[in-house]
């Protein structure tokens, strides 16, 4: 795969929001420095750009309450002056009225959701494109040891939870509390003596509302990493279904899948026992306040000391009392998922690229093509801390091509990755044409260079789009004399759609040996000073060998190549050959010397090369 397209990186900053419950004062959420520790606030920096809508949004959502306090009175004076006083003018006069106010409170809701909705995608919308670019600037370490399906669960299912916290969540805590003082407001201007009864219950209901979130929160946590673990397993087996039917592996892989279904179901099922155990309490001690205001309020009726069309009044505004306190239920648990979410998408947020640019890196002008390795060493800081390189010292001319030869582990590979700095020395340095690659854009290293790794990698488009990935403004006509250099025009021809032909996910349709050719066709349409082929031709057979052999060497005049060989046709072509042993280059000159001097290059050669 051609890694060369540039990323255009977007420098956004999150300022602060300041929603009129609660003020935030955020600098970035991509900032791990200067953002607070909480997921909860750093999601609400996200509303930076839709801080206008989310100003329109609360303002809605007070003009709502404002009506929900109304209604109650309406209804009150509808019982005590239209039907108590058998008044048919105030009756119709006051149902009249209490239509319009709900048409205008129905009306104000369809905005408030459509705000609400509208702002929320587009922090959903920010935040995936935000992991988007983090993951496309990380360098290849992280992606060494990130697991795909623990990452498409955060991008897709967590960002999910942040949206709902940025959107509904925050507007109902901030719907709900307003709500919740204004009806007090309006139950103690009635009659104290029942506000008061009505109030007895609620700080019990508050605090099972609120441990039910203290639990609910980690066992979030804990189902969203679970299921994370069940997606990788689950995207694992999909990738290798071949594999897994090849070594009749069926019920052992389901076994797998089952297990770790069974063991987020098992979570699942302790997160369900608590919201049933919880939210029930919470409507039994909601209810124990209606039965306890009916009681008092139904006496004082009696006792003439308050209205019938007060008491009727009361209770709604009972219901609108408890109402808040109740969803706390639901929104606590919700937040708390939501949290947990947020700090798994923070995670990839605040990820730190090993491979960055300097801060005074500049763009890398149009190179020759020289490279040199100067004392060069490498270690993969993994548990084991494997060291792969140890003080490495060669020179690559302008136009050489450089066969690679060593047994498995002796660095071939981390030799092709150094050089495009998918991965950065540990000690040394690494020059082409005398700058230092690392004080270099990456992007302006990587667009002259071109790359055909051992593992193909092509997208699921059309093999036009395949061959001419990452570069823009490409001809028809020179995607097929690429084609043509690689030996893949004719089966491409050949095929239904011939160019436009779509390849499936992973190129799936193709054989290895049209993967390959298709990935050469891609790397030399590139025209780059450097050219990087990790055994480029191993998937293919001798005839087809024979033929890009030819095409490369055509194409390599004047690149500078690095072949990683497993052929002797290979090697016979080289300029030189850097015979490696234990990070180390043990023999270095072309075939035919190395034949006669080096009895690990001869070992080599016998055991594997010679035809």
């Amino acid at each position: 795969m051609v890694i060369s397209e540039p990323q255009n990186k977007r420098k956004e900053s999150a300022a602060s929001f300041v929603p009129l419950m609660a003020k935030i004062a955020i600098d970035s959420p991509l900032s791990k420095k200067a953002a607070p520790a909480s997921p909860i606030l750093r999601s609400f920096s996200f509303l930076k750009k839709y801080r206008y809508i989310a100003i329109g949004v609360f303002a809605l959502a007070t003009v709502t309450n404002g009506l929900a306090v109304l209604i109650p009175q309406t209804i009150r004076w509808i019982v005590d002056a239209g039907i108590v006083q058998q008044n048919i003018n105030i009756l119709l006069a006051s149902l009249l009225g209490l239509l319009m106010l709900t048409v205008v409170k129905g009306l104000v809701d369809f905005a408030l959701g459509r705000g609400t909705e509208v702002a929320s995608q587009g922090v959903a919308y920010d935040i995936r494109n935000a992991i988007y670019e983090k993951l496309s600037s990380l360098s290849f370490s992280y992606h060494d040891s990130a697991q795909t399906g623990q990452l498409l669960a955060r991008s897709i299912s967590d960002v999910e939870r942040v949206r709902f916290l940025t959107g509904r969540a925050l507007l109902r805590l901030y719907q709900h509390s307003a709500l919740l003082i204004l009806t007090f407001v309006a139950l103690l201007l009635m009659n104290a003596q029942l506000a008061l009864l009505s109030m007895m219950l609620m700080p019990l209901m508050a605090y099972v509302a609120f441990r039910f979130g203290r639990i609910y929160r980690p066992l979030s946590l804990d189902l969203q990493h679970k299921l994370a673990e069940m997606t990788t397993v689950l995207e694992q087996n999909l990738r290798g279904a071949k594999i897994v039917k090849a070594f009749a592996q069926e019920d052992a892989e389901i076994e797998r899948f089952e297990a770790e279904n069974r063991a987020w179901f098992g979570l699942a099922q302790k997160q369900v026992h608590t919201q049933t155990t919880h939210i029930p309490l919470l409507d039994f001690i909601a209810s124990l306040s209606t039965v306890a205001i009916i009681w008092l309020g139904g006496r004082l009726v009696i006792e003439n000391s308050l209205t019938f069309g007060e008491l009727v009044a009361f209770t709604t505004y009972l219901g609108q009392l408890i109402s808040p306190v109740r969803r706390l239920g639901v929104i606590i648990p919700a937040v708390a998922m939501a949290s947990a979410a947020g700090e798994r998408v923070f995670t990839i947020l605040d990820a730190e690229s090993e491979v960055t640019d300097a801060p005074d890196a500049i763009a890398l002008p149009p190179i020759q093509g020289r490279v040199r390795f100067q004392d060069v060493s490498f270690s993969y800081f993994d548990q084991n801390q494997r060291q792969v390189l140890d003080k490495l010292n060669f020179e690559a001319e302008v136009g050489e091509v450089v066969a690679l030869l060593g047994a498995t582990g002796s660095g071939k590979s981390t030799i092709i990755n150094l050089i495009p700095r998918f991965y950065d020395v540990s000690g040394g340095r690494i020059l082409v044409d005398d700058y230092d690659v690392r004080a270099v854009t990456q992007n302006s290293l990587r667009d002259q260079i071109g790359i055909v790794l051992q593992e193909t990698v092509l997208f699921a488009a059309t093999i036009r789009e395949n061959i001419a990935f990452g570069l823009n403004g490409v001809s028809n006509e020179d995607v097929v004399e690429a084609a043509k250099a690689a030996q893949a025009h004719d089966f491409i021809a050949a095929m239904p759609d011939g160019y436009d032909t779509n390849v499936g996910e992973r190129g799936v349709t193709l054989s290895g040996g049209q993967k390959q050719r298709i990935a050469i066709a891609r790397a030399l349409l590139k025209d780059p000073r450097i050219l990087l082929l990790d055994d480029a031709t191993s998937s293919v057979d001798t005839e087809t060998e024979r033929l890009i052999q030819i095409a490369l060497e055509r194409l390599m005049v004047g690149r500078t190549s690095f072949i990683i060989a497993q052929r002797l046709s290979t090697v016979r072509m080289a300029d030189k050959v850097l015979v490696l042993q234990d990070g180390r280059i043990a023999a270095a000159g072309r075939h035919e010397e190395l034949l006669h001097r080096s009895g690990l290059y001869a070992e080599i050669y016998y055991r594997n090369l010679r035809e």
